[in-house]
């Protein structure tokens, strides 16, 4: 699995939401990440959202697009206690 992003979207995600694209990245080898589509905010292409656990054991929302075997990741978030009970359900 390959991912890229905008490097000044990180810095600017890192800013807002304190979590870099990087450890994003570890969501996707969670075995139990769940994966929708983000039809409100698909205008061009069709985004969608994970949550899942990073290595580092925070749980995350990732916002990307998937292309050529690609993720290219948008944003990224630690999840709010209504995701996480979701998640956990």
């Amino acid at each position: 699995m390959r991912f890229t992003w905008d490097p000044n979207k990180e810095r600017h995600n890192k800013r807002i939401h304190g979590v870099g694209f990087q450890g994003a990245t570890t969501v996707f080898g969670d075995p139990l990440a769940v994966t929708v589509s983000d039809p409100d905010h698909s205008v061009g292409e069709e985004r969608l959202v994970t949550i899942g656990q990073s290595s580092s054991g925070s749980l995350l929302v990732v916002y990307h697009t998937e292309q050529a075997g690609t993720i290219r990741i948008i944003s990224t978030r630690r999840a709010t206690a209504h995701e996480r009970k979701d998640y956990e359900t």
